[in-house]
């Protein structure tokens, strides 16, 4: 048994059949290819006792890829890379260029360690690992009321 998208038309006098065929098909999520869509990488962020983990799956780059700017409070990760293997030993009819191109800013608290950020990139995933500041690591207390 095939199961076959039903699309009822209701019939608005607005536009023939054909021209229905030829929006929808165009609007079909099937048409939209990756290269038509946005890519901004899915980011985790935990915060732990002193630290600040934001995680980013960005994978297919490399480490030079990336440019990691602090301004203020202001975390800025930014990739922009174009793939230029260009052979002119070849006839091309159809060739598609590889451009990746993203920002993400961050707004980090005033508790952290502005001093003391460390990132790394392994297996697709940028890691960074923003330290707290001692005043903002100081364990939880219960205050008594007099």
């Amino acid at each position: 048994m095939t199961l076959v998208k039903f699309n009822e038309r209701k019939d608005t006098g607005m536009l023939s059949p054909v021209f229905n065929d030829i929006f929808e098909n165009f609007f079909n999520d099937a048409f939209i290819s990756d290269r038509m869509v946005s890519r901004i990488p899915a980011v985790n962020i935990l915060e732990t006792e002193g630290h600040y983990h934001i995680e980013l799956a960005a994978p297919g780059l490399k480490k030079e890829d990336f440019k990691l700017d602090l301004n203020r409070n202001m975390l800025t990760i930014s990739v922009e890379k174009q793939n230029e293997q260009m052979d002119n030993d070849k006839k091309y009819n159809k060739r598609e260029y590889t451009y990746t191109s993203f920002v993400r800013s961050f707004t980090l608290p005033d508790s952290i360690d502005d001093a003391n950020i460390e990132a790394q990139y392994t297996d697709g995933i940028l890691k960074i690992n923003v330290a707290k500041s001692k005043e903002a690591t100081t364990p939880s207390r219960q205050i008594k009321i007099k």
